[in-house]
């Protein structure tokens, strides 16, 4: 089933907390990466900064979708020399659905996944959380809520993540790219 956000289609991928999301693998190697991600489309693999000693090396996989020829890779995934894939982004204008519990998270505008958010959490009488940035998501420690800014809406890039080398959390674990979408702060 393919979801619909606009006029572009998106696959649908399915996420599985502290294993991974579609076909990408939480601790896979870049090469591994790079070859699931085949299914999907083209890769281009870059050297990230290395803004903290702690951590060990980490590359960048953009993932273009077949077909598309997006300014914006489909979906972002960062690799660490030592923990291998921690951090899957999916694009909000380009990337594949993701649902957290039939919960759609890829591309929504971030006041309309609140509202969901909160009546999905009371139907189902479970917890919600907020980002530091007042954004609205599933209570799970492996989804980070980002914001995208498309065209002038504000919509949702969930990063995916397990906690790598040397960090306490997530959110220690987010890649400083990830501050930054578009060339713009996503907070």
């Amino acid at each position: 089933m393919a979801f619909r956000t606009g006029a572009a289609e998106r696959d649908d991928w399915s996420y599985s907390p502290a294993v991974g999301v579609g076909p990408l693998r939480f601790g896979m190697t870049v090469d591994e990466v790079v070859e699931a991600a085949d299914t999907v489309g083209q890769t281009k693999v870059s050297a990230c900064a290395r803004d903290h000693a702690v951590l060990s090396p980490t590359w960048k996989v953009e993932v273009h979708r077949d077909g598309v020829t997006p300014s914006q890779p489909a979906v972002t995934a960062y690799v660490s020399q030592a923990a291998g894939l921690f951090c899957i982004a999916a694009d909000a204008v380009h990337g594949p659905q993701v649902a957290h519990d039939g919960l759609p998270l890829v591309g929504r505008d971030l006041s309309e996944l609140e509202s969901d958010t909160i009546a999905y959490a009371e139907a189902m009488n479970v917890h919600f959380r907020y980002t530091p940035e007042g954004y609205a998501g599933p209570d799970d420690p492996g989804v980070v809520m980002r914001g995208q800014l498309v065209g002038l809406v504000l919509r949702s890039r969930p990063l995916f993540m397990v906690t790598r080398d040397g960090a306490n959390t997530e959110w220690d674990s987010m890649p400083s790219e990830e501050y930054h979408v578009n060339g713009q702060a996503t907070a």
